[in-house]
């Protein structure tokens, strides 16, 4: 790809948004009742592939139980209330009821509280019983701590997840997690991220990783660009990802990395797009927070919220508009593509001729500037 020219001392690649990207139907269409969203990963089949955000605006115990029994795959944030505080309602209606103003201080306050090993074990058991797969998450800098604690209480997929995580990290505080040691030690399957880049990709890929997040996560609250700077657009970021998939595949022999598109799933047809792209999954946050059952009430906000030093993400109002199984299985009563998220895309992939996820990742896209601004990610 041809670089940019942004100055005589700089240049870069021209990257693309998935507001950017169309999909191209096909000459063939099906019936979407023909059309398979199966999903699987290691040892776990999925009804759709769909993975609900760490945050705690969007999956509690119950809402993670919720989206398992209706096909999907929801992730606890280990490092949330849940494992704060014993019961954490009273806090979640407080957060609600914040004004803008005091939010973010007053959510550092809360996440201030120590985490508790037994409450972690508590959640993630409480899943469990239900008998749905188990999954939660926790950031490179604490996974160590805690994994014990995590694995003991039967956890089925580990997700270490920040805003960028590395196999090369360099500390000169403290001795960085080996990603590739602690992979190959553990009995459950790791999903890590995020990443951006084909490089970064294929690095961790190499760890052993069951599956790759690309992006930066938390897209609706996430103020990284305006306090990093750092900002990759998705529908290349999930391109070139997949290339290092697709490589890694020939290099490992035949080692299938799944790649879960994490950041700027706001509608049915962004979704769509990703999985076109290249994605496996999708990792969803606001489209959930705004369901009756999300423990947010109305409201979304990430980890990078509550950043003791530096937070890089905001509380957004984002409403409340159905019952989790209506936003996810329709029936959908508007048209902006907030509900149904999952009939949409079998009705994409039908229009494109495609009967099955893997079929589709080969579906002709075209780059179609859409009028959304240039910054939106």
């Amino acid at each position: 790809m041809t670089d940019v020219e942004i100055g005589r001392g700089k240049s870069g690649r021209r990257a693309y948004s998935l507001g950017e990207i169309g999909i191209v139907p096909a000459r063939r269409t099906r019936d979407p009742e023909e059309v398979s969203i199966s999903w699987q990963i290691d040892a776990y089949r999925f009804g759709m592939p769909l993975m609900a955000c760490p945050m705690d605006s969007v999956v509690s115990p119950a809402t993670a139980i919720a989206i398992g029994r209706l096909g999907g795959l929801g992730v606890l944030d280990l490092e949330g209330l849940w494992t704060r505080y014993e019961d954490p309602g009273p806090l979640l209606a407080e957060v609600a009821e914040l004004d803008e103003q005091a939010a973010t201080r007053r959510l550092q306050a809360m996440y201030a509280e120590p985490i508790s090993e037994e409450l972690i074990g508590r959640r993630i058991s409480e899943i469990a019983a239900a008998g749905v797969t188990t999954a939660a998450s926790l950031s490179p800098q604490r996974t160590a701590r805690y994994a014990k604690a995590v694995v003991d209480a039967g956890l089925d997929i580990f997700v270490i997840r920040g805003t960028t995580v590395s196999a090369e990290h360099v500390s000169g505080r403290a001795e960085p997690l080996n990603l590739k040691q602690f992979i190959y030690e553990l009995d459950v399957p790791v999903v890590v991220g995020g990443c951006a880049t084909y490089t970064a990709a294929l690095h961790l890929m190499r760890t052993g990783a069951a599956g790759v997040l690309v992006g930066f996560g938390g897209g609706s609250g996430h103020t990284t660009v305006a306090v990093l700077g750092v900002a990759v657009p998705m529908a290349t970021a999930i391109a070139d990802v997949a290339a290092a998939r697709r490589d890694y595949l020939d290099e490992s022999g035949g080692r299938y990395v799944h790649v879960i598109a994490d950041g700027s799933m706001t509608s049915s047809g962004d979704i769509a797009k990703a999985l076109a792209i290249g994605a496996d999954a999708v990792m969803v946050g606001s489209p959930l927070a705004r369901a009756t059952e999300a423990p947010g009430r109305g409201y979304h906000w990430g980890h990078e919220a509550n950043h003791t030093e530096l937070p890089r993400g905001a509380r957004v109002r984002v409403g409340t508009i159905g019952a989790l199984e209506q936003i996810l299985h329709g029936p959908s009563t508007v048209p902006d593509g907030s509900m149904n998220l999952m009939g949409a895309l079998r009705r994409t992939m039908a229009t494109a001729g495609y009967s099955d996820l893997k079929e589709f990742q080969r579906v002709e896209v075209v780059v179609a500037d859409s009028g959304l601004p240039r910054a939106q990610r």
